[in-house]
């Protein structure tokens, strides 16, 4: 199965619904990525790239204490949290900058949630000599503090986005705001597989390199595919990088893991389509969206920013309709839970969203006989996301040094 848009639909799901302002800016970056997409030197200059730059292939390994934990399945982990700034998010940054330099672009904004996308596009526009913004919600800003610090340091501006709900999808409102005004000589880089066309597919193609390493791996390692893949789900490009060159193996189940929050009894969440929540809507591309009876997005939770936007992407809307992919949802205390047993059990830290892909793993993969293989999609590394672990773990030494941090910039207490 080939991911391409006809005429920017997939299915019924995709669409470009934009300003008039910005059709010419569309019509130029559908052109220039056509252009890529047949040229066979630009797949061979991302990968040398993604070689040399970001230390690609990323590793897939066994997970061999886990395995014997559950007694199920065998557990297989692509190390997605080794790629360059700690996230998928280098393979679709990366790619998008070889385009800017295609289109003569001098300058990227970008939105982000969890900040792995703004680092990931502040180390690109470094790399390439760009001029670099970045729209953050406020909220995310403050949770996901250690990410602005590097962006800041990339010489990114950090712009907190204090609109709406203050995360992510206010994000993506301002930086197209932006866009509208400064078109001739900038690029959005647009960090997940949503969004009007060609973005969705574009993004589904850089990060299609997860997959295409993937199976010639699985196949050395085990010399068959894996029985399941999972895969965390927010907009959904670790998911669909995933799984791209698997969609025509029909006996390789795709799991795709969204955001349960506080239950999805509580409608405190973010999952679009492993409950009834959503409907379909357009905001800017049609798709299914957590909106209310009049169109107005709902507000959503997660424990992990990166997963808490109130859309999915059109792929997977059609993937999902047409039962190629399953959906389920993860607690952030199921998170928590799988979180710690990956770091105590294989000392390895993950980032909360790849945490929802552990935990719908761990949940199912007892049930499967020994002989079968689950590939669980590690989309990112858990450094940016200290604060919020040790404030869920409730950790009494880390309250204190909090506190002392607060009365030291405050004034109250000497270095």
């Amino acid at each position: 199965m080939e991911l391409r848009a006809k005429q920017g639909y997939f299915g019924e799901f995709g669409g470009m619904f934009i300003p008039e302002i910005l059709h010419r800016t569309f019509l130029e970056l559908i052109q220039a990525y056509e252009a890529a997409r047949r040229d066979p030197s630009f797949w061979a200059e991302y990968k040398a790239l993604m070689g040399s730059y970001s230390c690609r292939p990323t590793p897939i390994t066994y997970a061999e204490n886990l395995t014997r934990h559950f007694g199920g399945a065998k557990i297989y982990i692509k190390r997605e949290d080794l790629n360059h700034t700690g996230a998928h998010k280098a393979n679709n940054v990366m790619g998008q900058g070889l385009l800017v330099k295609r289109m003569g672009k001098t300058r990227v904004i970008a939105e982000t949630g969890a900040g792995q996308h703004g680092v990931a596009t502040a180390t690109m526009a470094a790399r390439f000599g760009l001029d670099c913004a970045i729209y953050m919600g406020k909220e995310d800003v403050e949770r996901q503090r250690p990410n602005v610090f590097w962006m800041e340091k990339l010489g990114a501006k950090v712009i907190s986005v204090t609109d709406g709900t203050q995360t992510l999808k206010d994000a993506i409102n301002a930086a197209f705001r932006d866009w509208a005004g400064s078109m001739d000589n900038t690029h959005y880089v647009l960090g997940t597989a949503c969004g009007p066309h060609p973005f969705p597919e574009m993004v589904t193609w850089l990060q299609s390199i997860i997959s295409e390493e993937s199976t010639s791996q699985m196949q050395a390692l085990t010399s068959r595919y894996p029985d399941r893949i999972y895969a965390c789900v927010g907009g959904g490009s670790n998911a669909l990088g995933a799984f791209y060159y698997y969609l025509d193996q029909p006996q390789v189940e795709l799991v795709a893991v969204e955001a349960g929050g506080k239950g999805l009894e509580t409608h405190q969440h973010a999952a679009r389509l492993a409950c009834s929540d959503a409907t379909i809507g357009v905001n800017g591309y049609k798709t299914y969206f957590l909106q209310d009876e009049d169109g107005q997005m709902k507000d959503t939770h997660s424990i992990a920013a990166g997963l808490d936007y109130v859309g999915v992407s059109p792929i997977l809307s059609h993937l999902w309709k047409e039962k190629r992919v399953r959906f389920i949802a993860a607690t952030d205390q199921e998170v928590m839970e799988a979180m710690k047993l990956l770091i105590q059990k294989e000392g390895i830290i993950p980032a909360l969203e790849s945490s929802h892909a552990l935990a719908g793993a761990f949940r199912e993969v007892g049930a499967l006989a020994g002989d079968q293989v689950v590939l669980i999609n590690l989309s990112g590394r858990g450094d940016k996301d200290i604060f919020t672990i040790a404030d869920a773990f409730d950790d009494p030494a880390w309250e204190e040094f909090i506190i002392q941090k607060a009365e030291l910039y405050q004034g109250r207490r000497k270095p």
